[in-house]
């Protein structure tokens, strides 16, 4: 067996115990390997990617490139432990959709972001502590800003320190535990909305200053903005809100920072995937595992506990 075909096993195999089937990627992966034997190429360049992608008669742009993603993403993945391998540039090919990666924030940037919202201006300088409540809770639970903004009164359960998500992206609900640290600023923004407005009218936790729901567009618009203020977005002729990392990256932050600590740690992370993917609300793990490979530095951590797994059981 060639050493593509076997690099190609070990791939499927690490992806698998992460819960995947990957029948497609295992069947487009081994017809790659079979026209690099004919080419007589040991390893992916952009070139053959590029040639085998288009090489089918009669197939779709569609078609072609979700086959050249398929190869780009096993190249990405090889080249940590091949650095011969070239990882084809991902538009290399038309007419694909395209997950746009993670903005890592740094810990300096989130303090950045949460003392600039915390200075906005507003009568009753309730404004300002929403939207830094509001971006700290993403930042340090990894919620969607659509389940943030759902939270009622009721559903921030302090005996519990939990929070309880009922209007979740996908119709399920989930407990989300609480630091004590995050509990205690709930409770002081709370305690402060109350002062402010001490007659409300809505259920919700997190209010305007005129009483009413946060929404997502608010919210969206308030983060753009401020990033943008603090240079965390770059200026886009044509843009007003510039361009550059999005609210939802304070998601992908969480989830990033958690597999990372595991890695680091030493944890056995398999098992521990679905129990992330359940905290975070995902319908199934694969959306979990999509974090390793669009943060390489997961994937490399995550290819260096296979390779120190095979060292430990070999004789």
């Amino acid at each position: 067996m060639t050493a593509l075909r076997l690099a190609i096993d070990d791939y499927l195999a690490l992806r698998r115990r992460l819960g995947g089937a990957l029948l497609e990627a295992a069947r487009v992966l081994h017809l790659f390997a079979g026209f690099a034997e004919r080419e007589g190429v040991p390893r992916v360049t952009t070139d053959l990617a590029r040639r085998w992608a288009m090489h089918v008669p009669n197939l779709s742009p569609v078609s072609v490139n979700t086959r050249f993603q398929i190869v780009r993403r096993f190249a990405e993945w090889r080249h940590v432990t091949d650095p011969l391998t070239e990882i084809p540039p991902i538009d290399l090919l038309p007419a694909r959709y395209h997950r746009k990666p993670p903005a890592l924030y740094q810990d300096a940037d989130i303090d950045r972001l949460l003392e600039a919202a915390r200075q906005l201006p507003s009568p009753m300088g309730l404004r300002g502590l929403t939207h830094a409540t509001v971006f700290g809770l993403l930042a340090v639970t990894g919620l969607r800003i659509s389940e943030a903004l759902a939270l009622d009164e009721t559903d921030v359960q302090r005996r519990d320190a939990q929070l309880m998500i009922r209007r979740s992206k996908c119709g399920k609900s989930r407990p989300v535990p609480l630091h004590a640290s995050t509990l205690a600023a709930l409770t002081a923004y709370a305690h402060r909305r109350d002062r402010v407005l001490p007659r409300r009218t809505t259920p919700a936790f997190f209010v305007s200053e005129q009483g009413v729901r946060i929404t997502v567009c608010v919210a969206d618009y308030t983060f753009a903005r401020i990033s943008g203020q603090i240079g965390l977005r770059a200026p886009v002729h044509g843009h007003r809100l510039g361009h550059g990392p999005r609210l939802h990256d304070l998601r992908h932050r969480f989830a990033i920072r958690t597999l990372v600590h595991w890695y680091r740690a030493g944890f056995d992370v398999d098992p521990l995937l679905p129990l992330l993917a359940t905290y975070l609300g995902h319908v199934h793990v694969h959306e979990t595992y999509w974090y390793l490979e669009a943060v390489p530095e997961l994937l490399a951590l995550a290819t260096e506990r296979l390779i120190d797994g095979r060292t430990e059981v070999a004789p």
